[in-house]
């Protein structure tokens, strides 16, 4: 396929596991080819080989720009025991798993043919041995689950859409349970944005620090470099106006 001019295929320096198609119950594991994406901060881009993992009629995880970038601070500031909460397409405990100062990556997932599907499709094959050594897979309920040791790193990925209301509340209860001295959640930059937004805080580096200080979680991500400016960019493409009751509109346009 001969690529637009001013139109880049995506470029993704983490570890990215290959996946072949497979069905596991109501869950599949879909492959694309070249399909122009969003990315969560970046621009759109060509994916020249796009998987995908549906149940249903919806898409619960892809290898578009969007679904890796959203996750690539928490993968890239891994360290420790990490637990990621929602197994998907289980690129994060992957990806996770390579970094060497990681030395233990939990996932918990609820559904049981999630967890069969990955019996097969087995990533940590992929992966060297002393990486394959490090991930653990339990069956659990997010919001219930407690860990058998000290958690360094907790990652929750359990949302079907990239914003939805409660979701600072819900990882409260989450890290009530498990305690963990670093938190990275899905889509918590559109969280700090919209809470900023509402609290009439501007989108810089005080303003977010000020935002995660009212969260009460200990949040990773501001000592990402360029975080504000990544913050930023992901709340102009994503937020779509879904900006949190209250929120002035002034404020919402300024933060995105």
């Amino acid at each position: 396929m001969t690529i637009p001019p001013g139109l880049a295929p995506f470029a993704f320096d983490l570890f990215v596991p290959e996946y072949r198609p497979l069905r596991a119950g109501a869950w599949r594991v879909h492959h694309a080819r070249n399909v122009l994406c969003q990315g969560y901060w970046s621009p759109a881009l060509l994916v020249p080989d796009l998987v995908t993992l549906i149940r249903g009629g919806d898409t619960w995880m892809s290898t578009t720009p969007v679904e890796l970038e959203s996750q690539e601070i928490g993968v890239r500031l891994a360290h420790g025991h990490v637990v990621v909460f929602g197994l998907g397409m289980g690129w994060s405990a992957v990806a996770s798993a390579v970094r060497p100062e990681v030395t233990a990556v939990t996932v918990v997932e609820r559904d049981p043919e999630v967890i069969a599907l990955h019996r097969e499709l087995d990533l940590a094959a992929q992966l060297a041995p002393e990486a394959r050594a490090k991930i653990r897979i339990v069956e659990g309920d997010a919001h219930a689950w407690r860990p058998d040791r000290p958690v360094d790193l907790l990652m929750p990925d359990i949302w079907l859409p990239l914003v939805s209301d409660g979701r600072v509340e819900e990882v409260r209860r989450m890290q009530e349970n498990v305690g963990a001295a670093q938190i990275y959640f899905w889509g918590q930059e559109l969280e700090i944005a919209r809470h900023a937004a509402a609290a009439g805080r501007r989108l810089d580096e005080d303003g977010i620090r000020a935002t995660i200080a009212a969260f009460g979680l200990p949040l990773i991500g501001p000592a990402h470099p360029g975080y504000a400016e990544r913050l930023g960019q992901a709340a102009e493409r994503h937020m779509r106006g879904r900006w949190l009751p209250g929120t002035p509109p002034s404020a919402g346009a300024a933060a995105g």
